[in-house]
């Protein structure tokens, strides 16, 4: 693959994320994969399962909007910050937890890193900011 392959692929995955699209985010892993999430307690390994993971943060942000801030692409590697916006509205999915909604808005920061191999993603690590995001829900106090 090479840079623009790797853009291609990585814009595909946000625009999944922006139009809660859980199928799209799928469609962009090959067959094996595995998605690492430090919310999750598990490595993600299958296609059903990315795409309740994906969902799971669609139904607890139905408004969520998300959006680059930073991004460096090599060859078969992406590595980006994001910023996202929404309202707990619906259940969260959290360390394999139900957490009832906040009603609250949030503007939620992270970080991922994917790997690429033959135009499908073969690896995805998500950092997202949990104490960032725990705190604005109420959940934790402010620092």
């Amino acid at each position: 693959m090479n840079k623009e392959e790797i853009e291609r692929l990585d814009d595909a995955g946000m625009s999944a994320w922006d139009t809660h699209d859980a199928d799209a985010f799928v469609a962009i892993f090959a067959d094996e994969f595995v998605i690492n999430d430090v919310a999750n307690p598990e490595p993600i390994t299958s296609k059903d399962a990315a795409r309740a993971y994906a969902q799971a943060w669609f139904t607890a942000f139905p408004d969520m909007s998300v959006k680059q801030m930073n991004r460096v692409v090599d060859d078969d590697s992406v590595a980006a910050e994001i910023q996202f916006t929404g309202t707990n509205t619906g259940p969260m999915m959290m360390g394999g937890k139900e957490i009832p909604p906040t009603g609250k808005a949030v503007v939620g920061k992270g970080t991922y890193f994917a790997r690429a191999k033959d135009g499908k993603a073969v690896e995805f690590n998500s950092y997202p900011d949990i104490a960032g995001l725990m705190m604005q829900l109420g959940f934790v106090p402010p620092m």
